[in-house]
Order: C-alpha cells, then sequence, then structure tokens
C-alpha cells in the first residue's frame, strides 16, 4: 500500500500535464506588496471585487507565449504556469489590493454580499517578446462604480532572455508593478 501511494500521486500529476513530463519549471505569481492586516469593514458600495480578466487563447493556457515577429507566437521552453496567467493575475491583483489600500476584497462568487467596486479587464499581454528582450505584462482595466464606468491601461515590463531562469522572476516583477498601479488607481 506503501508503494501505490507515490505511485498514484505521480500519476495524477502527470495527468495535470495531460500525460507529458512535468516541466522543470513550474511558476506562480507572488505578490510583492507587504502583508497587511485582514480585519477590515466596508460600508455598502465600498468593497473591491476582481473579476477573471479576459484573456486571449496564446495567454490562457499554462505555457508562456513568446512573440517571436508580429503573428508569430512560440512558447518558453521547460517553463508551464501552476495555473493560467488570467487566475494567477486574478489572484495577485486582489492580494496586491487587499495589502495596499484599505479596501475590503471580496471574491467575486460573494458578490451577492455588495459587489462595491468591479474590476475587469483584458489580460493583453503577459509573456516575453523577443524583440525588446522583455517580458510584458499589459492590462486593459475597466472600473464599475455604481453607474461610473473608468477604464485605464497598465503596463509594466522586465529584462528576460527567454530561458527559463529569467522569464519566471521578470514575469513576477512585472506582475506586481501592473498589480500595484491597478491598486493606486482604485485605492486612490
Amino acid at each position: 500500500m506503501r508503494l501505490l501511494l507515490p505511485l498514484a500521486a505521480a500519476l495524477m500529476l502527470a495527468g495535470c500535464f495531460g500525460g507529458a513530463k512535468v516541466p522543470p519549471t513550474l511558476l506562480t505569481l507572488t505578490p510583492s506588496a507587504a502583508e497587511a492586516s485582514f480585519d477590515r469593514t466596508a460600508a455598502a458600495g465600498e468593497a473591491v471585487t476582481i473579476e477573471l480578466p479576459i484573456a486571449a487563447k496564446e495567454i490562457r493556457q499554462v505555457r508562456m507565449p513568446v512573440l517571436e515577429a508580429p503573428g508569430q507566437v512560440t512558447y518558453v521552453k521547460d517553463v508551464q504556469y501552476l495555473e493560467t496567467p488570467d487566475r494567477l493575475f486574478q489572484q495577485l491583483l486582489s492580494e496586491t489590493i487587499r495589502r495596499t489600500t484599505n479596501r475590503v476584497v471580496i471574491d467575486p462568487k460573494q458578490t451577492g454580499i455588495d459587489p462595491g467596486t468591479r474590476v475587469s479587464g483584458i489580460l493583453q499581454r503577459f509573456g516575453q517578446d523577443m524583440a525588446s528582450g522583455r517580458v510584458i505584462v499589459t492590462y486593459d482595466a475597466t472600473a464599475t462604480r455604481g453607474a461610473t464606468v473608468q477604464t485605464r491601461r497598465f503596463t509594466a515590463s522586465a529584462p528576460a532572455d527567454g530561458t527559463a531562469a529569467t522569464v519566471g522572476p521578470a514575469i513576477n516583477a512585472a506582475a506586481n508593478d501592473v498589480a500595484l498601479q491597478v491598486a493606486r488607481w482604485i485605492g486612490g
């Protein structure tokens, strides 16, 4: 029985990657903003709800896209995300707003409580750009506050040579930069 458990776990993990060999590098996004207290209160309409961003098919998967030339997309070898970038960015944005503003952030599944300001958007870029030698994160945000709708584009980049060793830290830095920009916009 003890031998079967590790074998079963390995098979389940392989199933997460379509039966393919698990890549040597799995990426996630971690917030760079300092921890903050979760004890907060919000009056009606003051909470913030972060919706799952819309993302193109080349972004909405576990492989990191590389824009080789206009209209030509490949993927970084030996790198995969733990989850799709749209979900990772949603989680990062929620946590960054929670940590850097005094706002209550609720999950979209809890909007029956009081969605307050709803932040949605489109993740336009989230990967390596070979021409510039940088990873680029571009998020077109829409904030809906009652009957008011505002939009703004946020973008950041960080140097990376397209290898597994450089793209992970670079995408995390660029995504955190964008999340902090959005947090300042929402918190202001």
